[in-house]
């Protein structure tokens, strides 16, 4: 058999269509490789964050404390960034004077919307990218099986012209088209994983802020009338009417 019917032969070999097959298979594996690189670091100091603004939350004394040290903070994560939103939302000024003439159903209702744009708003910051990485994951296949038969056809038409069939020349230019189905599910198995990882991870993400989310809304709700302690423990917080919280809170959805 011929000698150097590797992939320099193979590049060497292919034509316009394959070469544009293969631009695109890269581009699809550097897209989607930047983005679970940048998202794995993202998520990994997201949560090292929220670790420690949870501890430090939950150590406060009362709710005005926590007024007092978001306001002079700025936020650096979607649990400090939801805490300070509703915190804010309930104590400005004007909205005290406008929750004056509200009942108090319709001021648990202003709260449960204001948590849930802030739960939606970190929904969408998570979900940016996986479209691409689903995309890599489904199409780099297809995409290399496109160029495989694209190769194999100008193969064929070669070896009719050249009215040679034997197995040496039939091997080296069907090997060679092949390649284009590997670089395919090479492009495709990475961004399968990490996608299914992400959603996983986003999923737990999304639940972990809504059951901080019930959290906050007992706080500011219980702690505006009997200046409850922040750092109770999370049982007692939930002692509040959970049943009329979760009623609430499908409601604002």
């Amino acid at each position: 058999m011929e000698q150097g019917l590797g992939f320099s032969h193979f590049l060497n070999q292919i034509d316009e269509v394959g070469i544009g097959v293969l631009v695109l298979l890269l581009s699809l594996s550097i897209a989607s490789w930047y983005l679970i690189i940048t998202k794995s670091i993202a998520n990994l100091i997201a949560k090292r964050r929220v670790e420690a603004f949870l501890k430090h939350f939950w150590s406060y004394d009362s709710l005005q404390t926590a007024r007092v040290e978001l306001k002079n903070a700025a936020p650096d994560n979607a649990f400090s960034e939801l805490a300070k939103m509703s915190i804010d939302a309930t104590s400005d000024s004007k909205m005290r004077s406008m929750h004056k003439s509200l009942t108090a159903e319709g001021t648990s209702e202003f709260l449960t919307r204001t948590l849930r744009n802030g739960i939606d708003q970190e929904a969408t910051r998570v979900e940016n990218g996986l479209t691409l990485i689903a995309t890599a994951g489904s199409a780099a296949p297809y995409i290399g099986l496109f160029g495989t038969v694209w190769g194999i056809y100008h193969a064929l038409i070669q070896i009719g012209l050249s009215g040679q069939g034997t197995l040496d020349k039939v091997a080296g230019p069907v090997g060679e088209a092949l390649i284009m189905t590997a670089l395919g599910l090479a492009v495709a198995i990475p961004a399968v994983l990490a996608y299914n990882a992400f959603v996983r991870r986003n999923r737990i993400w999304l639940a972990r802020l809504e059951a901080f989310a019930h959290d906050l809304f007992v706080l500011i709700t219980a702690g505006d009338n009997t200046d409850a302690s922040i750092s109770s423990s999370p049982q007692s917080r939930h002692e509040i009417d959970a049943d009329s919280i979760d009623v609430v809170m499908e409601r604002g959805q």
